[in-house]
């Protein structure tokens, strides 16, 4: 890891295409790591955690080493149920519908993408989100 947060340009390439094909989002640099945006809000987020340097994401996350999260939103109805597989998934305290996943060689891209377009769909106004395929 170069800086604190850099995310691998693997994980990004995934990233990017499922974040950037849903109506008016944008990406920009967060805090640390990258996050998309539909206006002003935040559906997705990625960064690398270094347990020395962000204690509290990694204690978060139950991480001893550095690890790449992926943080979005999620319909509260669906957590309990996504938090009861354990991993990848985990629940940072910052919001109720505030939802991480750790992504790894056992990611699973189709629903990373089924998750982002669900989280964009609780931060969009709904005439945009009414312009997305939902999944089932």
């Amino acid at each position: 890891m170069t800086a604190p947060g850099d995310v691998d340009p693997e994980v990004l390439d995934r990233l990017r295409p499922i974040c950037r094909g849903l109506p008016e989002t944008y990406e920009e640099p967060a805090w640390v790591g990258i996050r998309w945006r539909i206006r002003r809000r935040t559906f997705a987020h990625v960064l690398t955690v270094d347990p020395e340097r962000q204690a509290v994401l990694a204690r978060a996350a139950a991480l001893a080493r550095p690890a790449c999260l992926l943080v979005f939103r999620s319909p509260l109805d669906e957590i309990a149920g996504l938090l009861s597989g354990g991993h990848p998934f985990y629940k940072p305290d910052w919001s109720p519908n505030v939802l991480g996943m750790i992504l790894d060689e056992a990611t699973d891209w189709a629903e990373v993408g089924e998750l982002l377009t669900e989280s964009y769909c609780v931060q969009a106004p709904k005439r945009l989100a009414a312009l997305v395929d939902r999944p089932a």
